[in-house]
């Protein structure tokens, strides 16, 4: 027998301090009309595939939610039968959780989304709009537009002149784009959230360059109507030791400020051993970075992308989180924001 609970005591299990799994088995579409806040997208379709990935303690504690139709029981038919030990099903699905009176938000990748809207009000990111850096351009003033989405999403699209530097890439290479305390420093991407995280992540590093965030991204640039540009090839430069020097300079405040702690090699092994808390070890560098090399167990985890969602590779709420690069200065990036969210994060020495 599949065991059952209802919707007030899910409430109570999120908030008492335990490792859980609340995931959504329904597919993509159906998620994004209306899921629980911290509900992870984990579609019965591709179950097997993601769930070592999202899930990888056997013993955690999963809890499935569904439309009440079935599919969660199914599920957990499933995940018991590859060694998930402590598997229980919302009675009633999403519509018993929102006839109990709880909240049901629409959209993908939210609590990240929230957590931007969230920093944008309490830390008064700065930002400007299409027409403002339109008219920045046309009278030639000293700027530079970088780009903090994914390389990929920049290929397709992109703001003219701007330069692909993801997210957790931009204090680690600003320094060689911007060597100029004097140049003004605009991030975007496609709509808002990475603008706003971008920039103030290089607000948080103190770096001294005016720095903004444009409004709407990509899109607003476009409903402005100006022209965006595609297929640009245009990518960060490599770090001088200079620029090195002075990310990691200001990554080592940040550490402190934000509370990211570290811990050595041997601490991370014995973490990977204890079956009593769930551990994820992300390395946050580029994809060709990891492909030539990485730490046994580490899963490929852009910083800039972890950031935005965290619900795409983080399967337990209150889990350990081990972040790993080359320099600590990525690393220390992705965590000072996980830090804020409230995850347990960790920067691996030395990388």
């Amino acid at each position: 027998m599949i065991r059952k609970i209802n919707a007030p005591t899910l409430k109570a299990m999120l908030k008492d301090g335990q490792e859980i799994a609340l995931l959504d088995v329904r597919e993509d579409g159906q998620f994004g009309e209306g899921h629980l806040l911290f509900a992870v997208p984990a579609p019965y379709s591709h179950l097997e595939a993601r769930i070592d990935a999202l899930v990888p303690r056997r013993n955690t504690r999963v809890i499935l939610i569904d439309n009440g139709d079935g599919l969660a029981e199914r599920a957990a038919i499933r995940l018991s039968a590859v060694g998930y030990t402590d598997v229980a099903c919302v009675a009633g699905g999403v519509e018993e959780w929102a006839n109990a009176g709880y909240e049901i938000f629409k959209g993908v990748n939210v609590p990240s989304k929230a957590f931007g809207e969230m920093v944008e009000h309490i830390a008064h990111t700065p930002s400007i709009s299409a027409d403002e850096l339109h008219d920045m351009l046309e009278a030639n003033e000293e700027l530079v537009v970088v780009d903090g989405r994914t390389y990929e999403e920049y290929h397709r699209m992109s703001i003219p002149g701007g330069i692909s530097v993801p997210n957790a890439e931009l204090v680690y290479r600003i320094h060689d784009i911007a060597p100029s305390p004097e140049t003004t420093v605009i991030v975007n991407c496609a709509g808002r959230t990475r603008s706003i995280i971008g920039a103030q992540t290089l607000i948080n590093a103190g770096l001294p360059n005016r720095v903004v965030a444009l409004r709407a991204g990509t899109m607003g640039w476009h409903l402005a109507g100006y022209e965006l540009e595609h297929g640009n090839t245009r990518r960060y430069p490599d770090v001088s030791e200079e620029g090195r020097v002075q990310a990691r300079k200001q990554t080592k405040a940040m550490a402190v400020r934000y509370g990211v702690r570290r811990v050595d090699l041997i601490t991370l092994e014995n973490w990977q051993a204890d079956t009593t808390r769930s551990l994820y070890l992300f390395d946050v560098r580029s994809h060709e970075e990891y492909v030539a090399g990485h730490l046994p167990g580490a899963v490929h985890a852009p910083g800039g992308q972890l950031v935005q969602k965290t619900d795409m590779w983080i399967g337990t709420w209150g889990a350990r989180i081990i972040l790993t690069d080359d320099t600590e200065i990525r690393a220390i990036t992705t965590g000072h924001w996980l830090a804020q969210m409230g995850w347990e994060v960790y920067v691996l020495k030395g990388g």
